[in-house]
């Protein structure tokens, strides 16, 4: 709305006052006394007229601007809609994208509050869907170091187990060698015994 006081004043006074003034039934009889006034009239309808035009110009001015606010909200509220609508999408994409860990096999929810740490599975966590469904990765991903190391570390272990059991099976080899010759010893000792025995039994 524009401001009132950039309105002009209402003009119908003076134009009643010229109209008054060219009615010959309203004529002074003196010819100086209606140009004197007729002049007065007419410079305050050319003070009118200026106050009109002064009205006007801030009437545009002010539109100009209303028009300007309107243009930077409109542009401003299209700039919402594209973002809404740039999110929208982004978030049906976020729905309808598969990840791999979907078609990973892990523990049901079951074993993993069963076995988790007290930490993985706090009432929190619980409570907090995608926590719980990292947490479950992660305790799956624990699990699976743990049972599948690194193949690398696995060969050093067996290596290093092979090498044990050569060196037991060496140790247990020399002390079957090493019973073989006493038990040969204990025989060849016994031999010479046996015989003497016998003969003295037959004297």
């Amino acid at each position: 709305m524009a401001d009132v006081h950039h309105r002009p004043p209402i003009p119908d006074p003076v134009v009643d006052s010229l109209r008054d003034l060219v009615d010959p039934n309203n004529l002074p009889p003196d010819p100086a006394a209606v140009h004197i006034r007729a002049g007065a009239l007419f410079a305050r309808l050319k003070s009118l007229n200026r106050a009109a035009n002064g009205a006007t110009r801030a009437q545009k001015q002010a539109t100009a601007d209303a028009r300007q606010q309107m243009d930077h909200t409109y542009l401003g509220l299209q700039n919402l809609l594209y973002e809404k609508r740039h999110l929208e999408r982004e978030i049906e994409k976020c729905r309808q994208f598969a990840s791999v860990y979907q078609d990973i096999p892990v523990h049901s929810l079951e074993e993993f509050v069963q076995l988790a740490p007290d930490e993985a599975k706090a009432e929190v966590v619980l409570s907090d869907e995608h926590q719980l469904m990292l947490n479950r990765l992660s305790f799956e991903l624990a699990e699976r170091q743990r049972y599948y190391r690194d193949p690398e570390e696995l060969l050093k272990e067996s290596k290093a187990k092979l090498a044990t059991m050569d060196s037991v099976k060496a140790q247990i080899d020399s002390l079957i060698k090493t019973a073989s010759e006493v038990q040969k010893k204990v025989g060849e000792l016994a031999e010479p015994l046996g015989a003497s025995d016998v003969n003295m039994v037959e004297s």
